[in-house]
């Protein structure tokens, strides 16, 4: 095992890397999975959820967990609303509606895994067609060092790697995987995390048979040679993929980070991104060194700390706030800002996203939906890529104040 580990962990292109340490999304994705619960939870208990997935605010959620890439990736299919079969029945069964606004509504308020344990016990004894352990997708949200993430190459790999046979149908299964897994996290506590997400990741390689152990060697001889090559060069164009966008996403916030200062605004750094770089700059140089927001809520001020780019004034307001967006998150950029609206009534903020000029018509969509437009805080406005990259020397030079993001923002 711990030569497994510590191949899991040096390899640059595992999920270890690329989503467990080095992904801001995963991170962001855990204060805006929470508030998109209470949504939920809220609209059940006012009988006005609605009758399909699409377009519910349990969407809102769960396309918060799908856009963590690779190891969510299809994570809401099993929330769609499937008529033939009339799968899962919370949309035209009202009873089982509010049972599943009580069970998000008991594990959002409790952070004692017996209470969770206890409440999936009543939720798994309902028999609730359709209703299965995808939910603990949703649980590991609310407690990563207590629930695990479950899917299907997550429970392939656990089989594949402790001679199990559990099913992925099953909470009976997903309880029986959750205490091994906790027990493994424990004796090799100095090589993982108290978050299991970081050891679901080991599952999920040895799943999707990015690593091969011995248990899988003979299938994968017999059966995967193509798959697995596929998979490779799937996974190694999804990494470049990626730094691609993370490269784009810090020249944006560099330009931003620059007009902020020539404005004479203090401009902060999202707190994990000071140390990147772009133009030979790291964008912490353009960055104060610390945010002082004492007056939020500590919850609140971890998820406005990890906002990409804020301007503040001399006496450190708030003026701006800005979101740059990548290949998936569109949807989950607009609820963090939302939020940040939200936690800060009162003020005269503006909010923008930043994204690519391909996805103008997507941002459009997403800021009609009903979802976004019911949620009672300040109007979102975005800047395209191309006008901000194009127009940013010009607007340092003749900009006076936040408002010269007038001449190329758009609103719908």
């Amino acid at each position: 095992m711990k030569s497994l580990i510590e191949l899991y962990k040096t390899d640059q292109e595992s999920v270890y890397h690329t989503w467990f340490l080095q992904s801001n999304d995963r991170l962001k994705a855990f204060r805006t999975i929470r508030k998109g619960l209470l949504k939920v939870i809220k609209e059940i208990e006012e009988e006005s959820f609605g009758n399909d997935f699409k377009g519910s605010s349990l969407e809102f959620v769960v396309t918060a967990i799908s856009e963590q890439k690779q190891i969510f990736e299809g994570a809401a299919h099993a929330f769609y609303w499937k008529p033939k079969l009339r799968i899962p029945d919370i949309y035209e069964n009202s009873q089982n509606q509010k049972a599943f606004g009580r069970f998000l509504k008991s594990c959002l308020e409790t952070t004692k895994s017996e209470k969770v344990l206890e409440e999936l016990r009543r939720l798994d004894g309902l028999k609730i067609k359709g209703l299965g352990p995808a939910v603990a997708n949703i649980l590991y949200f609310l407690h990563p060092t207590i629930f695990p993430p479950f899917n299907t190459a997550i429970v392939s790999g656990f089989n594949l790697l402790y001679n199990e046979k559990i099913k992925l149908g099953s909470w009976e299964a997903y309880l029986h995987m959750r205490t091994k897994l906790i027990s493994e996290n424990e004796i090799h506590r100095d090589s993982f995390s108290k978050d299991l997400g970081a050891l679901a990741g080991l599952l999920f390689e040895i799943g999707s048979n990015r690593m091969i152990i011995e248990e899988n060697a003979m299938n994968f001889i017999k059966n995967e040679t193509e798959r697995f090559e596929k998979a490779k060069k799937r996974r190694r164009k999804d990494v470049k993929e990626d730094e691609a966008e993370e490269n784009t996403h810090s020249e944006m916030q560099y330009h931003l980070a620059r007009l902020g200062n020539s404005l004479g605004y203090k401009v902060w750094i999202a707190r994990n991104d000071h140390k990147r770089e772009w133009d030979f700059q790291k964008l912490g140089e353009f960055s104060i060194q610390n945010l002082n927001i004492f007056k939020f809520p500590p919850a609140v001020a971890d998820t406005i700390a990890l906002i990409d780019v804020l301007w503040l004034d001399q006496n450190e307001n708030i003026i701006a706030g800005f979101e740059v967006e990548k290949s998936t998150s569109i949807y989950s950029g607009i609820l963090r800002l939302s939020d940040l609206s939200l936690s800060i009534q009162g003020g005269t903020c503006q909010f923008y996203l930043v994204a690519p000029d391909k996805r103008e018509k997507e941002i459009k969509a997403q800021l009609l939906r009903p979802s976004i437009r019911s949620l009672d805080s300040q109007s979102i406005s975005y800047l395209l890529f191309n006008d901000l990259r194009c127009d940013c020397d010009a607007m340092c030079k003749f900009g006076n104040d936040a408002s010269i993001l007038n001449k190329i923002s758009k609103t719908v």
